[in-house]
């Protein structure tokens, strides 16, 4: 299996964030099966035609995610990640509830300002 990513530079998205979307939908949808061993940085860096700062941030922010683990010297790989993404998000809207509610917002405010929020964030 061959990771085949597509970096636009004349794109609006820095470089580092389509390398993320790409490899997290791509772990999602399970293109990219759990135990997938993804290049190394700097095999990557040159493959794409980037910087491996710019590599290794993509990284990073698909590690902190739960998208891919490391393991040492034995690699980067593709994680289960979507129970760990979907208790994560679960735990996350339900802090913003209780702080909502503790704020003092309505229930249709505390929904609207959470539908405005996501709707911002998918718009990127």
């Amino acid at each position: 299996m061959t990771l085949k990513i597509v970096i636009d530079p004349a794109a609006a998205t820095a470089p580092y964030e389509q390398l993320r979307t790409q490899i997290s939908a791509k772990a999602r949808s399970g293109a990219l099966p759990v135990g997938y061993r993804l290049p190394t940085v700097r095999g990557l860096a040159e493959q794409l035609g980037l910087a491996a700062n710019t590599v290794a941030k993509a990284y990073r922010a698909l590690e902190g995610d739960g998208v891919i683990e490391t393991r040492g010297r034995n690699g980067t790989f593709v994680a289960a990640a979507g129970d760990a993404a979907e208790r994560e998000a679960a735990a996350a809207a339900q802090a913003y509830a209780e702080r909502a509610q503790r704020l003092g917002l309505s229930r249709d405010a505390a929904l609207g300002a959470a539908e405005d929020a996501v709707r911002a964030a998918y718009a990127k």
